[in-house]
């Protein structure tokens, strides 16, 4: 698990400045879902029926704005299932997430990727996602912007480019250690410019500040990535059966605080799961995970992709007050809620 920790290590360590909690902290929980309903030659159907069976059971959990947990589906454009993007819509319209563009592709070009794109766009539309055309994306295989050493799972060396043609409106993949994408900042978000020469183009940024300004072509948004010293392993925000929520895990998310420059009592937590793998499924809807939450001493607000952009956005802005109003700051909700 310490493959690679040479990369990743020295920016961990600068993070490790940050202040301790302010007088009163906001937890922004964003859940996104790697979400693979074929993963492995599987039962797509079988799989989605047991997350419509299921999820809603989570509706006992409630935040502080008395929403449910929201979950983020990264749903990947080479899995498109009509019906089953009609079943997330359900789950949608009852108030429990929203759905966004995953990505898996290997050998690929600037000019096929961007068709791709708009193509997975107008299916994902036809449902009634996606707000304002705009959407939040997950590279399959970790590998944003061509990153992995060997040029596989990807080819794109422009990517970050594309994705901003193409409407994204922030990219989500990130924390990916052990894996050799991972970039040397973590714990940050931050605006990313593309080198359309070379890949990895976002392994440095400029961090997202109050009375700062987009620069640059991508938002990217990190996920907690730490040093677990007490267990002598990676936390890299994997929420999975062999790896499931705890109260140890959700302090050591919320210590890495991960936040807009300028507001540190405003902090936002992204993890991740595959959430159609069998092996993960009781870890993300036995409630195990809420239950760590409302145990940390914060305000809980869960969120989606769409809905932690937003309140980035307020953040970046300057917004004073309850953020909950801030939710649909700048990209309302998508069309499925109308």
């Amino acid at each position: 698990m310490l493959r690679n920790i040479h990369q990743w290590l020295p920016g961990y360590l600068a993070s490790r400045k940050r202040g301790e909690f302010v007088s009163l902290t906001h937890l922004f929980f964003c859940f996104c879902d790697h979400y693979e309903p074929l993963w492995n030659g599987g039962d797509g159907k079988s799989r989605v029926k047991h997350w419509l069976d299921n999820y809603p059971k989570l509706a006992r959990f409630r935040d502080v704005d008395g929403k449910p947990p929201q979950h983020s589906f990264f749903y990947p454009a080479e899995e498109y299932r009509p019906e089953f993007l009609a079943d997330l819509a359900k789950l949608c319209r009852q108030g429990f997430g929203e759905v966004e563009i995953h990505l898996h592709h290997r050998n690929d070009t600037a000019e096929n990727l961007r068709a791709g794109l708009l193509d997975f766009k107008v299916k994902l539309k036809s449902h009634g996602f996606l707000s304002h055309d705009r959407y939040g994306f997950i590279h399959g295989n970790w590998c944003l912007d061509n990153s992995r050493r060997d040029g596989d799972w990807c080819g794109v060396n422009n990517e970050l480019l594309i994705l901003k043609e193409t409407g994204c409106y922030a990219d989500f993949t990130l924390p990916s250690a052990p894996s050799d994408t991972q970039t040397r900042k973590v714990n940050s978000i931050y605006y990313a410019t593309d080198d359309p020469l070379k890949p990895k183009s976002h392994d440095t940024g400029v961090d997202v500040r109050v009375g700062g300004h987009a620069t640059g072509d991508l938002l990217i948004v990190q996920g907690p990535l730490a040093l677990n010293w007490r267990r002598r392993k990676i936390e890299n925000a994997d929420v999975a059966g062999y790896s499931p929520a705890t109260l140890e895990r959700a302090h050591l998310w919320l210590k890495q605080r991960i936040g807009v420059a300028g507001k540190p009592d405003w902090v936002f937590v992204k993890v991740h799961t595959h959430g159609c793998q069998e092996r993960n499924m009781a870890a993300v809807l036995d409630g195990t995970l809420h239950e760590a939450l409302a145990q940390l001493p914060v305000k809980l607000h869960y969120v989606t992709a769409r809905e932690t952009f937003n309140l980035i956005k307020a953040a970046e802005a300057g917004k004073p007050g309850d953020p909950n109003q801030y939710r649909d700051f700048v990209l309302p909700p998508p069309p499925v809620f109308q």
